[in-house]
This record gives C-alpha cells, structure tokens and sequence, in this order.
C-alpha cells in the first residue's frame, strides 16, 4: 500500500512506508514539554503512531493552578503515518529537526494552543535502548532529545498566556522503534517476576548552553544506558557538544516515598563540572500523556476516532498511585564550569519501580508499601 509517507527518504526496510517490519510493538512517538521561569505554567503533549496496531494517538496537558488538565484522542492510523492530526491535536513539522507547531482546540476543557517550539540546539542522540526480559524484548528503539523554546498562545477559558521565547522553555523528543505498545502480551515471559525499571531523564536548560543527562539502571545499579553531554546553543556555531565518558550522581529521596528531592551530577570523576538539581514542587505526572494508563495507554484502540478529557487533582500525592508513578519534577539547577555557575530550568524525569541496591530499595514500590 502506497501512502504519502513513500514520496519521503523514511523507508526503513525494503517495503513501503506503511508497512514498518514484523514487530507488532513498533511505535514512532514524539513528546514535548515547556515551562515558565516561576513554575506556574506546565505543559506537555505527545503523538504516537503505531503502524503494526493501525493506531495514531495524542495527548495535551496543561498544569494550570493546581490541576493537571488532560486532553486524550486516538483514531485508526489507515496506514496513512503523515497525517498528524488526531482529532482536536494537529502537530506539523515546519522546519525538521528545528520548528514544530501543536495545535489544540477543545471544546471538553476549554483548551486551545497555538504553539511553536524553536530548537536551541543541535538533537542529542541518546545510545540505543536495547532491554530483554529473559529471551524476549522488550525494548530496541533510538531517541533523540533537543532543548528548545516556545512562542504563541495557550487560552484555559478566559484566560490566555502569550509564550515569550525568551522566557518561556523545554524540551522534546523523538523516539522510535520496539516497545510495549497496545494490549497487553497474552502470555508474559515466564517465570513472572516483580518488574524492575530505574530511570532517570533529565534535560535543562542554561543561557547559553543545554546540559543532558540520563541513567537506566538495573537491580544492582549498574547502568545499561546512560548519557551525559552539554550542548552549545545554536548560536554559537562551531562549537561542539562536551561529551562525558564518565558520568555519576548522587541523589536524596523524599521522606516515606520514591520522589527525588535533591541530586547531583558530576559530569567527570574529579574537578569536571557539577549540576545541583533541585525540585521546586511541580509534578507532572506522565499518565496524562498515556504513560502506564490503563484506559488510554499508549496505542490502545478506541475505534475510528475517540477523544476523552480528565484532570488530577495536584494538591495531594497519594501513596503508590499507579498513575502518579512516573513523574517530571520541575527544577532548578546550578552548573558549575571552570569555576563559574550558571543557573538553569529543567526536569528530572523519574520512575522507579522493583528493587535498586544502592538505593535501598526493594519490592515494586518500597517504601510505598
């Protein structure tokens, strides 16, 4: 079946674009995030197709006063993989790798954006993520991670914020290949054991530069992915990214749960540069992007065209939530390079579930428990 997408260098096997392999579990996905100085403006969105389930779905969150607002949509795919509109979200590539545009207009919440992210920089490739439970995989896909920043108009009723560039931040990504998409297998691997899965993502941004740092670890705290990289802004052309063979950190949790509550990285063993993180108390909780939901997780079928509106209440953070495991932490960082210190914005992305050794953690969500 030819589409739009065959006139376009994307093939990633001899077929035609529609068709993407064997693996049922493919995907192609994008996310994006973006934030005020102060913390009083959140938002995220994110548009997934999955071309083995026939299934192209999006999401938009805004983080406004306390509540998280979540607009879902999901429609059949009809092989048709450049179509990126998904009932009231319409994402359009302007200029690739440089200029996106989100569209939003929905009438459930009140909701409606306008939005263009501008890259500060050049995409960081992060290695690839292979992962195997026992024989099987799980995970086999490549991301790409970009700070950049945000112009134009989001309205939540009456109200409407206009995004200054300057002042007005995040990041995306793009991410492809094998994951756990859809249903659920209807025979796991055997034999069952408790999940593990320790993840740490964190991009921020600095006047003049990006610094990026990311760790999946398994039981012992050995990392099986990990980078660490500061990215010069576009600006300033011809300077390099600074890439780090070695990258540690160190991290506090929260009392009684499994919230960071301070962290640092060193980008070096010795006297390379650090970066304090801080949480300033904005969570964002990745479920409204589909992230482990039961009802609209990634690549579900809810027919031809489907669309759903929902809010979580912020004020509280309720012990072992399954949909309030996997967070973004709004923070704050120090760099310190050469003796100077930079301050920048940025979010600690975290899930952490089954047992880290150097954490002291253990059961599937300890001390939840």
């Amino acid at each position: 079946m030819l589409t739009r997408g065959d006139d376009y260098p994307l093939h990633q096997t001899p077929e035609p674009v529609a068709y993407s392999g064997a693996d049922r579990n493919f995907y192609d996905r994008y996310f994006f995030n973006g934030y005020s100085p102060n913390g009083d403006l959140f938002f995220a969105a994110a548009l997934g197709v999955y071309p083995q389930l026939n299934i192209m779905d999006a999401s938009f969150c805004l983080v406004r006063e306390g509540v998280q607002h979540n607009i879902r949509a999901s429609k059949h795919l009809c092989s048709e993989r450049l179509d990126l509109n998904v009932g009231p979200i319409t994402l359009s590539i302007e200029e690739p790798l440089k200029t996106l545009r989100l569209q939003v207009s929905d009438d459930a919440s009140g909701i409606c954006a306008d939005i263009t992210f501008h890259a500060r920089h050049a995409p960081v490739e992060e290695p690839r993520f292979t992962l195997r439970n026992s024989s099987r995989m799980m995970m086999d896909y490549t991301r790409m991670t970009q700070n950049g920043s945000w112009s134009g108009t989001i309205s939540h009723g009456d109200q409407a914020i206009t995004l200054d560039p300057t002042m007005h931040v995040g990041t995306r990504d793009r991410s492809w290949g094998i994951r756990p998409v859809g249903a659920g297998e209807s025979q796991p691997a055997s034999p069952e054991r408790i999940p593990q899965f320790y993840w740490l993502w964190m991009p921020f941004n600095f006047d003049n530069f990006a610094a990026f740092f990311h760790s999946n670890e398994d039981e012992r705290g050995l990392a099986w992915n990990q980078r660490g990289v500061i990215v010069p802004l576009a600006s300033a052309a011809g300077d390099d990214p600074v890439e780090f063979a070695r990258t540690g950190y160190t991290l506090d949790y929260a009392s009684g749960n499994r919230r960071v509550s301070t962290l640092c990285v060193d980008y070096d063993s010795h006297d390379g540069p650090g970066m304090n993180v801080t949480p300033n108390g904005t969570l964002f909780y990745m479920s409204g992007l589909g992230y482990m939901h039961p009802q609209w997780g990634h690549g579900m079928d809810h027919g031809p065209l489907d669309t759903a509106y929902d809010t979580i209440d912020l004020s509280s953070d309720p012990a072992g939530d399954p949909l309030r495991l996997h967070v973004q932490a709004l923070a704050k960082a120090v760099l310190s390079v050469d003796g100077q210190q930079h301050n920048g914005m940025g979010v600690i992305e975290q899930l952490f579930l089954g047992e880290h050794q150097p954490s002291g953690l253990s059961g599937l969500l300890d001390p939840w428990n």
